[in-house]
């Protein structure tokens, strides 16, 4: 008759799903391996479209909230200063800012259009002027900002009160 000796020390193996654990089954398989990599493709492959259109998107905001700002801005200048305070738009150049300051650049993945003085869509020499009154008001003109998906702003200074209200763009 066997006699069949056991260590009371040694605990015995516990099952955890399908496998055995044991030191001999650490670490991953290939399937899972294989898994991990797919995944890390695909984040590679999404992560740059998603940068570009939130760039993008960061872009446009900041454009439409200087021009804006400037616009008030200037009206609050000709006002408190009692003389003409011109804004102006180089759509040549792609700069828009007050006449006599640091003019800043527009992005090149917006696009602008003007009406100033209501008089046409494209001024002659491509520089679009809004001068703003000491009584308040101004020449008027309208700024329109295009995103490349189509939607965007519209700017509209008036010319009587020189205020400055936006507006969605209607494509």
């Amino acid at each position: 008759m066997p006699i069949f000796v056991t260590n009371p020390e040694t605990k015995p193996k516990k099952s955890s799903g399908f496998f055995w654990q044991s030191p001999r089954h650490k670490g991953f398989t290939l399937v899972e391996l294989l898994v991990v990599l797919a995944i890390g493709a695909l984040l590679i492959g999404l992560v740059p479209m998603a940068f570009n259109k939130l760039q993008e998107g960061s872009q446009y905001r900041d454009t439409v909230r200087t021009i804006i700002s400037e616009l008030r801005q200037a009206r609050q200048r000709a006002v408190a200063m009692g003389q003409v305070v011109v804004y102006q738009i180089d759509l040549n150049q792609r700069q828009y800012g007050l006449q006599g300051k640091p003019q800043r650049s527009m992005p090149k993945s917006l696009e602008i259009k003007t009406i100033v003085g209501q008089l046409a869509e494209f001024p002659a020499n491509g520089v679009a002027l809004i001068a703003f009154m000491p009584d308040g008001g101004s020449t008027g003109g309208t700024i329109e900002i295009a995103r490349p998906s189509g939607g965007g702003v519209r700017i509209r200074v008036d010319w009587l009160l020189g205020q400055i209200t936006q507006y969605p763009r209607q494509p």
